[in-house]
């Protein structure tokens, strides 16, 4: 068989050429999957490596975290998405509504009930802002902040540095007349002090400064006692403290929450610029070229050539006329006198001539060159294009509600990712003091907090709302939803203003007294109730229900 030669169906004899282009299309072909193919020009230099979790981002989480910081630093589009998102999610307020699960509770006592939970979370909350807003700032270990400070600082850090982490302190030192109220104070922690002692390699049970048990469970973080970057600490920052994660009684002693893209992930670390960092590196970069450019061609728009230069041609010819002929342009040029009113004429000594600088930069690709990246970039951050690149003059009111509809799930998300895991806990201790000292009405038999931790913590975060794009709509679709019980007050609050909805009823209580009191019309008459569902009634129904406003004119028509 080795002198036997592959033929053509036609008779004709297969080239060796033919065969190797034969075999390597069997080779190009071999596997299922093209995303599995080794061969083909499109992914044969495609070869990632297969790696652990903390080993895939550990050795490489300070460049990635450095970069992130220095762009956000010093780029405005960089800047403008991390601040959208920090808006967003955590806003001015990011506060509590307690919702203790008295359906839990009610197994120890049947006074646990809606009435009960309604009362403790009003007084839960009145006491929660008495110490979370509290202008002396005891709340703070360090003095700095408030609480709601403290919440959106950490936020920022877990979205640049991928981590957020707070130590919980309990200073009863503090606690006195002109002191603080409670001995509860919070430590935000910079992630970059938590690290392995003494720079040490990770291993099995210590991962990034975190202690692990043998279900991988955290349970206790070393932390520098100072910054590595801070020179004035001495040898702080080659002093570890070993913290644990939390006490006996399971009260928490260190937050630390991050967002895990998978399995086993011990920490942070990317953030969430780092998909697109390079791409905003490099767009940083042509803008400011582009920049450069324009404002070069702004600089040098016009210019006039002579033919000569004083110090060269007179060398060249050694003659002292033209010392003379340069000053006779100088005089030109400094002569008033050649004007036409108030313009002056635009006249050339003999043998000059007036060039222009060709102004062709910017390119004319840049827009949608640089529109192109910040869509990328608003794609990986979880944001419409629109909020990073501020660019709504060709947004419509379809596609900003569909925009914005799509973004308020991933701000949704975060938000009750970040409230459970830092958010709660730090509440959670605030609660276990204030159950501690009696500030809270608990039934007769009711269970110590630490037996029913998560019942007596159970509570709600509320940030900014999602807001409106046509005010009218969104306050029509808020109606009918409540009205047709597909919607609570709290719910409609909550994402229309951020508001609590308690207080804003209580408040609208008070202003319908004052109204009343003063004699004014009411604003929410049978009219404007006919507007808000989709109608606005007859003309004669107009004009009688004018004439009822007690002398104080016509309504204006709701637009």
């Amino acid at each position: 068989m080795s002198g036997a030669k592959l033929i053509h169906p036609d008779g004709r004899p297969v080239s060796r050429v033919e065969v190797a282009h034969a075999r390597m299309k069997g080779l190009a072909g071999s596997t299922p999957y093209d995303a599995a193919d080794r061969h083909s020009a499109e992914m044969a230099g495609w070869n990632p490596w297969l790696g652990a979790p903390d080993q895939e981002l550990g050795p490489y989480r300070d460049t990635i975290v450095a970069r992130q910081r220095d762009l956000v630093r010093n780029d405005g589009w960089a800047s403008g998405a991390v601040t959208n998102v920090l808006d967003s999610v955590v806003g001015a307020n990011l506060r509590p509504k307690p919702k203790p699960d008295f359906r839990s509770l009610s197994w120890y006592s049947s006074a646990f009930d809606a009435t009960w939970a309604a009362e403790f979370a009003m007084q839960a909350s009145s006491l929660w802002r008495d110490w979370a807003e509290d202008p002396a700032r005891w709340c703070d270990a360090a003095r700095r902040h408030t609480i709601p400070q403290i919440i959106r600082l950490g936020f920022r850090h877990k979205l640049v540095d991928g981590d957020a982490v707070a130590v919980m302190r309990y200073l009863p030192g503090r606690r006195g007349y002109g002191k603080a109220s409670y001995a509860t104070a919070v430590k935000l922690m910079d992630p970059d002090r938590l690290c392995n002692p003494n720079e040490a390699m990770d291993t099995s049970t210590l991962k990034g400064g975190i202690e692990l048990d043998e279900e991988e469970a955290a349970i206790a973080y070393h932390f520098r006692s100072a910054h590595p970057g801070d020179w004035t600490a001495g040898a702080k920052p080659w002093v570890w403290d070993r913290l644990p994660r939390e006490s006996d009684t399971g009260r928490p002693i260190v937050i630390h929450d991050f967002d895990a893209d998978r399995v086993g992930q011990t920490r942070g670390g990317a953030g969430i610029l780092a998909p697109v960092l390079s791409r905003l590196r490099m767009l940083a970069k042509y803008d400011s070229a582009e920049l450069q450019a324009a404002l070069i061609n702004a600089i040098f728009a016009a210019f006039i050539e002579s033919p000569n230069d004083p110090a060269l041609v007179q060398d060249a010819l050694g003659t002292e006329d033209l010392p003379a002929y340069q000053a006779m342009r100088a005089d030109f040029h400094s002569d008033k006198r050649l004007r036409l009113g108030d313009a002056r004429i635009a006249t050339l000594f003999p043998g000059e001539k007036l060039t222009f600088a060709n102004a062709a930069r910017p390119s004319t690709a840049f827009p949608q060159f640089e529109a192109a990246m910040l869509r990328n970039a608003a794609s990986a951050i979880g944001a419409s294009a629109p909020e990073i690149s501020q660019a709504w003059g060709d947004v419509n009111y379809s596609s900003a509600r569909a925009a914005a509809l799509n973004a308020w799930r991933t701000v949704t998300r975060r938000r009750a990712d970040y409230a459970t895991g830092f958010c709660t806990p730090i509440y959670s201790c605030f609660l276990e003091e204030a159950l501690d000292r009696g500030l809270l009405p608990l039934p007769a038999g009711a269970p110590d907090f630490v037996e029913e931790r998560a019942a007596y913590a159970r509570c709600a975060w509320y940030g900014p709302g999602r807001g409106w794009i046509d005010p009218v709509k969104e306050k029509q679709g808020a109606v009918l939803g409540i009205q047709n019980y597909l919607s609570t007050y709290e719910q409609e609050v909550a994402e229309n203003g951020g508001g609590d909805w308690e207080e804003t009823m209580a408040q609208r209580a008070v202003e319908e007294a004052t109204r009343k009191r003063l004699g004014l019309p009411d604003p929410l008459g049978a009219r404007a109730s006919k507007i808000m569902k989709g109608g606005e009634g007859t003309k004669a129904e107009d004009e009688a229900e004018d004439a009822a406003a007690d002398g104080f004119g016509a309504e204006e028509p709701i637009e």
